[in-house]
């Protein structure tokens, strides 16, 4: 299981996350995101520790706290969704258009 960690300061960094989160328990790997063109922080991150139980703990202590000037969002990480994107058209954008005139 992964702990999803929102509405982050840009300024965190990954000691930051594990600082905190190391108070209820094992971190075993934190995750913060970065922007593909600006390589700044996406204001999000991800973080495991050791047993469900430490994170449950984190996830009931640290939802809505004030930290570094920012209201977390603390919650149990979602399943990645597939990006896959065969549905509704090609990629010319024609979608459900045809080419013939009447």
């Amino acid at each position: 299981m992964s702990i999803y960690v929102g509405n982050l300061s840009y300024e965190v960094t990954l000691q930051d996350i594990t600082n905190v989160f190391a108070e209820y328990g094992s971190v075993k790997r934190v995750q913060l995101p970065t922007d593909r063109e600006t390589g700044r922080m996406r204001g999000f991150g991800f973080v495991e520790m050791d047993t469900e139980t430490e994170e449950t703990a984190a996830i009931e202590a640290l939802d809505g706290a004030e930290w570094m000037g920012r209201d977390l969002k603390v919650n149990k990480a979602r399943p990645r969704e597939d990006r896959n994107f065969s549905g509704g058209g090609d990629r010319r954008g024609g979608g459900n258009r045809t080419s013939r005139r009447y």
